[in-house]
């Protein structure tokens, strides 16, 4: 598999996610902290996620993608732009809906410059609760995703439970 990547850019009001490999829950902690800060942006006016270099999304990384359409629905103008070409990756935002809240293009954005967004470690409590906000995320935007979903957030909040029992 391709080593995942994610790398951002922003410019002239428009933050651009490109994400390249096989994204996996590893990044999930990097995805949540890109969510929180587009929430934030005070002059954002679009978004863009590049998905051309994609080679496999799991749930808990649609899980953040669909956390960053819905952190900035009310803030800009239009939905976010996805861009992206592999028939799986179009596939599961067909199955899992984001076409309601994204809109998908395969026309590339000009060429921008990319940082490297450093990869945010997490230990295994902090990953629970990634996984589990990124699949309640998933639940709200379908009744297929809840029904899909909602047997693993129910495992994940009993082991959440099991692990940090009440004093």
């Amino acid at each position: 598999m391709t080593e995942a990547r994610i790398q951002a850019a922003y410019v002239d009001h428009v933050f651009i996610l490109k994400l390249t490999g096989d994204v996996r829950l590893t990044l999930c902690a990097t995805l949540d902290q890109q969510a929180r800060a587009l929430s934030e942006l005070r002059d954002l006016k679009d978004v863009i996620i590049d998905l051309r270099e994609v080679v496999n999304l799991d749930s808990t990384s649609l899980g953040f993608l669909a956390k960053i359409a819905l952190a900035v629905k009310a803030r800009i103008d239009r939905q976010p732009v996805v861009i992206a070409s592999h028939p799986d990756v179009l596939r599961m935002f067909d199955v899992m809906g984001f076409r309601h809240y994204v809109s998908l293009s395969e026309v590339p954005p000009e060429q921008q410059e990319f940082h490297d967004l450093p990869v945010v470690d997490t230990d295994e409590a902090g990953l629970r609760e990634r996984i589990l906000d990124a699949h309640r995320t998933l639940m709200t935007l379908n009744e297929r995703n809840k029904s899909e979903f909602q047997p693993l957030v129910d495992l994940l909040e009993l082991q959440r439970f099991d692990a940090d029992p009440p004093s």
